[in-house]
């Protein structure tokens, strides 16, 4: 069953609905804004009524449990999404659930865009808990009715949850949510590899979701991002299992970072370039460990690669022009992006040595406010490990460096 309306009756309702909903012209910009979102709001209520009235006739013809109330129910909970009703909606699409439930059977694919949805209405009225919940409902449906490329993707946006669940702070055992981060990626990886080959460029995205997951349980100090450290006489909490996961991080990151490479070399086209850029994978995890030295070693092998390219001082100035945080991974990142000096409120000034290290850390703005925000930023930074920038093959010291911030809507 398709639950997304397509064709001339959707087309047809949309533009009834537009027609029905058109501002009439003004003057004044405000003004203009004010008419848009009040006619936005006709076409939303407009919506929401059409799906109650189906909804209506439906169980009337077929009763409370009719099959065709699963799709309405649907439609019904997005439009209320839409219209910011979010806890009506978690009503109705819990509903759409357990028909799915009673008519297509307990673990019915029907249920997948039901479930999706009434995670994304937890998370906008901020009940994590309750979409952690739902998360682990999915799994199980998913594991149960999804396969090939559409299981793998499921797995990874698992991994990407426990993740977000780890940040959250949602458990006493954080680390338990990073074990289950790499466990899913490592799954999606093994789906991918078996139904397209160990070649395949669609093991990228689980192979680099892995290096993000040993990064994190490398780095793990016995808190969760909140600041929180597990009891240590909680039954359920098993930390020598993690340490000795951890004892094995270094390892397994140096062999997905192996793989990385092998399935961009097995790309059509892959060279000099590819390779330069799996060799700085591997410093900037080896520099991350503190081995300075085979770090060093990986960064020298990277900038033979990139000489004997034509526009080796482009590429060159592309990995090594400049310091670079570590984790230096999409999604990672250690540091809030920096922005214009013109639009910030908070200017620090900063040296990295030629061992990637932080130096001469200080503000200098001439704000006196956000103090407390600033003094956490600064100690971030303190302990950043960075990539350091080269020159004629060499690391040296970057000084003088200045990063701005806005931090007015931080919390």
């Amino acid at each position: 069953m398709n639950f997304r309306r397509t064709g001339a009756a959707a087309c047809a309702a949309l533009v009834t609905a537009l027609a029905v909903a058109q501002p009439a012209p003004v003057a004044d910009g405000h003004d203009a804004l004010d008419d848009e979102a009040a006619a936005l709001d006709v076409v939303r209520s407009d919506t929401i009524r059409r799906y109650r009235d189906e909804i209506s006739a439906l169980e009337q013809a077929g009763g409370a449990y009719s099959t065709g109330l699963t799709e309405p129910l649907l439609e019904l909970g997005l439009a209320l999404q839409q219209a910011g009703q979010h806890a009506e909606a978690i009503r109705v699409l819990k509903r759409g659930v357990h028909l799915a439930r009673v008519n297509e059977g307990l673990y019915s694919e029907q249920q997948l865009a039901l479930i999706e949805a009434e995670i994304r209405s937890h998370m906008a009225l901020g009940d994590f808990q309750a979409a952690d919940d739902r998360h682990r409902y999915l799994y199980r449906v998913q594991q149960r009715t999804l396969t090939d490329a559409g299981r793998s993707l499921a797995l990874m946006r698992q991994a990407r949850w426990q993740r977000r669940a780890y940040e959250l702070g949602l458990d006493e055992n954080g680390f338990e949510r990073l074990l289950r981060m790499w466990n899913l990626y490592r799954l999606a990886l093994s789906e991918l590899a078996e139904s397209e080959g160990d070649s395949s460029p669609n093991l990228l995205p689980p192979l680099y979701g892995m290096l993000r997951a040993q990064y994190l349980i490398s780095g793990f100090d016995g808190t969760d991002p909140t600041g929180l450290r597990p009891d240590p006489f909680d039954p359920r909490v098993d930390e020598g299992r993690f340490v000795a996961f951890r004892s094995q991080s270094y390892k397994q990151g140096g062999s997905v970072i192996r793989a990385i490479y092998d399935v961009q070399q097995a790309q059509p086209g892959a060279g000099p370039r590819e390779h330069a850029e799996a060799l700085v994978l591997l410093g900037d995890w080896r520099l991350w460990h503190d081995k300075a030295d085979d770090a060093a070693q990986a960064y020298a092998d990277a900038l033979a690669e990139l000489a004997a390219l034509d526009d080796a001082e482009t590429a060159t100035a592309d990995l090594f022009g400049a310091p670079v945080a570590l984790p230096a991974l999409e999604g990672i990142r250690p540091l809030p992006e920096p922005v214009p000096p013109e639009g910030a409120n908070l200017l620090v000034e900063f040296t990295v040595d030629e061992r990637g290290r932080v130096r001469d850390l200080d503000r200098v703005d001439e704000a006196d406010d956000n103090e407390g925000i600033a003094n956490r930023l600064l100690r971030k930074l303190r302990r950043t490990q960075f990539r350091p920038r080269f020159a004629d093959g060499q690391p040296v010291p970057t000084t003088g460096i200045q990063w701005a911030y806005d931090t007015s809507n931080w919390q």
